[in-house]
Formats: structure tokens, C-alpha cells, sequence
């Protein structure tokens, strides 16, 4: 195993690695959306133009299997944001890593990387500074939180007392459990997906060690991570739908 860039700022650990994963999965975005919209054409759309209109369609059929499209139609951005931050998250840490040998400590902005503190003279430590950011547990907990607090606040705000009456539905004596469920939603979100991403990259570690014979190996699982990462991007994405729905539309709303 890798040790992880962290510096203590503040007294709170900051990893280095997943900072500078998520600057990246932001540019990516970002450009590759841009570049989707920067010249726009009805009669000779771009490559790109064409993808990009594609997942604006998915997104919009994954709200519309959630909830009703007319009602859905101020959380496509939320929809599109999530489903290309995540599934380019999910797919960083495939192609390569970048991990580095440290003989010494190691300063990064006037701050001493935690795990080569106390290094002796003649030992070394690899660092892992390329990977998933989705890979890591605080960067998913910190996504299904958004979601968390979204979708109450979107509860409250848009469905007023049935936000509050559903908590003792079917019976006040269910008001526990349902407290329970709604503060169970953003944790399996969070460990959903960091646990499938995690355990990738880890596999991915484990059949490089075989040298050469890992060539065929490792072809068939990137190309399996692939499909893994576009299915819990869209996962994510619409749970986060269904979860929306739930606060903000209530049954009689619903047929």
C-alpha cells in the first residue's frame, strides 16, 4: 500500500492527492463541456455537440423515471453536473498512477507531508498522488452530504407539512425508523460508491505484480472499471432523483 500526501492545516489532515484529483476532475469537466457548446450548430453539429446533447437527454430520461419531467426540469443541471463529475472521477485512476519515493521529509507549502515525518536515514516511503478522487471515502461523503442536504432542504421548502407529516406515516410509532431511513440514504450513497471505485483501483494494484502476465488481465478489468464507473455514476445520479422526489412530491402529487 501507498502512503497518502496529507499535511495537518489547521489541525485538520488536508490529502494532497485527493485535492489535486479533484482540480483535475473539475478542468476536465469543465473543458470537455465548453468545448461541447463553443460552436453550437442545428444543421452541422460537432462530434462533441452530439455527445453532449446525448447526456443531456439521459440525464432528463433519468429525472423523468424518478419523478415528473415538468417537475424535474430545475434539477437537470444538478443531474448533469453529477453524473460527468463522477463517472470522470470514477475513471481518473485507470490509466496510471503517479507515486514518488520519498529518502526524506517532504515539505508542500511550508507543511511536512505526515507520513515521512519521521523517516530514518536509508528508508524511503512511495506516495500516491494520482488516483480516483471517488476513491477516497471523504470526497463520496462529502458528495452524498450535498445530496443530503439538498434534497431536505428542497423537502422543506417545497412540500411544506407533508415534508414533516411523512415521518409518522403510516404511524407516529414509525417516527424513529423513519428518521433512520432518511439518515441512512446519504451513508449508503457514500459507501456505494467509494467502496466499488476503491476496490478497482485496488485490484488494479493487485495484477500489476504479476509483471508481464498482468497485460491481458489488466486490459479485460480497465475495460470492466469502465463500465463499473459509468454504472455508479448513473447510480448516484439517480438516487439522488429518487431521493428529491420523495421529499418534494408527495402521493397525491405523485398519481
Amino acid at each position: 500500500m501507498h502512503a497518502m500526501p496529507k499535511i495537518m492545516l489547521g489541525g485538520i489532515p488536508i490529502d494532497l492527492s485527493v485535492v489535486l484529483m479533484l482540480l483535475i476532475s473539475c478542468t476536465v469537466v469543465f473543458v470537455l463541456v465548453m468545448l461541447s457548446v463553443r460552436n453550437l450548430s442545428v444543421e452541422n453539429p460537432s462530434k462533441l455537440q452530439n455527445f453532449m446533447e446525448w447526456v443531456v437527454e439521459f440525464v432528463q430520461g433519468v429525472i423523468g423515471s424518478a419523478m415528473d419531467l415538468k417537475k424535474g426540469k430545475p434539477y437537470i443541471s444538478l443531474g448533469l453536473t453529477l453524473i460527468l463529475f463522477i463517472f470522470v472521477s470514477n475513471l481518473l485512476g485507470l490509466p496510471f498512477s503517479v507515486v514518488t519515493k520519498a529518502h526524506e521529509p517532504v515539505t508542500v507549502f511550508g507543511h511536512v507531508i505526515e507520513a515521512t515525518k519521521n523517516l530514518a536515514h536509508g528508508d524511503h516511503i512511495e506516495i500516491l498522488w494520482y488516483k480516483s478522487p471517488t476513491a477516497d471515502i471523504n470526497v463520496t461523503a462529502g458528495l452524498a452530504l450535498i445530496v443530503f442536504v439538498l434534497m431536505n432542504y428542497l423537502g422543506i421548502k417545497l412540500n411544506g407539512k407533508h415534508y414533516f407529516k411523512h415521518y409518522i406515516e403510516p404511524f407516529p410509532i414509525f417516527l424513529p425508523l423513519n428518521i433512520i431511513e432518511n439518515l441512512a440514504k446519504p451513508i449508503a450513497l457514500a459507501i456505494r460508491l467509494y467502496a466499488n471505485i476503491f476496490a478497482g483501483e485496488v485490484l488494479i494494484t493487485v495484477i500489476l505484480k504479476l509483471g508481464v502476465l498482468s497485460i491481458p488481465f489488466l486490459a479485460v478489468w480497465q475495460g470492466f472499471s469502465i463500465f463499473v464507473g459509468a454504472l455508479q455514476a448513473f447510480i448516484f445520479t439517480i438516487l439522488t432523483m429518487v431521493y428529491i422526489a420523495q421529499m418534494t412530491i408527495h402521493e397525491e402529487e405523485a398519481h
